[in-house]
């Protein structure tokens, strides 16, 4: 989920540890892709430290592959079969995501579970400022991230037959438990802080009406394809995470560009910004448009919710160390990104205080 701000959708020279038999995926997906023809050069997407990601360059078309990393891994982790399953479904409802073609569940083909995906040319910003856009333009990114953020939790999932994708109601409850569970298994050192936060939060939850939609789980600009010459979203990538769940979650992860402390993320703040000047909406403004569109009546505001998400990707980065330790490491700045975990943990500490935590 993390990558240096100036690799977002470049490539690089296959990494080592992440090869693969090239000719004999070639020769698979010859026969289960309409309209594959070689020969086909293969680079991989800088970042993505949890799935591994290539892009597949033929004479007529790209593709995306996304593949379960190699070794023993964390229950429930780097669920592609999830991702292709999600992705299809959305895609046939006419959600903004890249056409799904075919999942490969059969391991003599690359070696590991993988599908492959039609590759949609965009934008992506790690900066939440977008320093290279205009003031109008970002106004029309944001609004177009809101706007797709509640048209995916709008969908009928039991129509899409997803009924089955997660459990409904205690969200909070249940991804608390969950990151735990993660931060407690790839624990490399001790953070006092998440120890501390592991037991105040499911304590803390804010009331909500506990609405069931899918969720994406990383709705975050890094994960959305900006069009290459207008101010839309074109895709929404990185289904790893998704599952059922209260909006909230989603929404409250994506609204940590506002509230995002400085320092503790590459992906910056719009903290101490000239909102106005920017182009950009206040959080309540941006909060007040989801409302409107979506029907429901939430306060993301809430320093809960802060606390929860920045424990939330301190657990996830802490599973990145997990497989570092083990050995299973996906990408070339794992120790980088390691080293965030403490500042995320206080951090996170510091917003449980401002909502209450002794």
């Amino acid at each position: 989920m993390s990558a240096p701000a100036a690799t977002i959708g470049q490539t690089e020279a296959v990494v080592p540890g992440t090869q693969f038999d090239e000719a004999t995926l070639e020769r698979y997906l010859v026969g289960v892709v309409p309209g594959f023809s070689g020969p086909m050069a293969v680079d991989q997407f800088q970042g993505g430290q949890s799935n591994p990601t290539f892009l597949l360059t033929t004479p007529n078309a790209k593709y995306v592959l996304r593949r379960k990393p190699a070794g023993v891994l964390l229950a429930s982790a780097h669920a592609v079969d999830r991702e292709y399953r999600i992705t299809r479904a959305l895609f046939e409802a006419g959600l903004p995501v890249p056409e799904p073609l075919v999942l490969c569940e059969d391991l003599d083909v690359i070696g590991t579970m993988f599908y492959v995906m039609r590759h949609v040319p965009g934008r992506g910003f790690w900066d939440p400022r977008m320093p290279q856009l205009s003031p109008a333009e970002r106004a029309a990114v944001y609004d177009s991230a809101n706007d797709t953020l509640a048209r995916l939790h709008r969908v009928d999932y039991a129509a899409l037959g997803l009924a089955d994708y997660g459990r409904p109601g205690n969200y909070f409850v249940r991804q608390i438990s969950r990151w735990t569970r993660q931060y407690e298994a790839s624990r490399t050192v001790d953070i006092p802080e998440m120890d501390w936060l592991a037991e105040w939060l499911p304590g803390a939850i804010p009331p909500s009406d506990e609405r069931t939609t899918i969720i994406h789980g990383d709705y975050s600009f890094h994960n959305l394809l900006i069009h290459p010459t207008e101010p839309r979203v074109a895709a929404v990538i990185d289904w790893e995470l998704s599952t059922l769940g209260d909006p909230l979650g989603d929404l409250t992860y994506h609204m940590m560009e506002w509230f995002r402390p400085e320092g503790v993320d590459v992906r910056g703040t719009l903290r101490g910004a000239d909102l106005t000047a920017l182009g950009i909406p206040t959080p309540e403004a941006y909060a007040r448009t989801y409302c409107e569109r979506t029907g429901f009546d939430v306060d993301p505001t809430h320093p809960f919710y802060t606390a929860f998400n920045l424990f939330r990707v301190a657990a996830i980065l802490q599973g990145i160390a997990g497989r570092a330790r083990d050995g299973v490491q996906t990408a070339a700045n794992a120790g980088e990104i390691i080293q965030r975990i403490r500042p995320l943990a206080l951090a996170a500490w510091h917003s449980a205080r401002e909502a209450g935590a002794g």
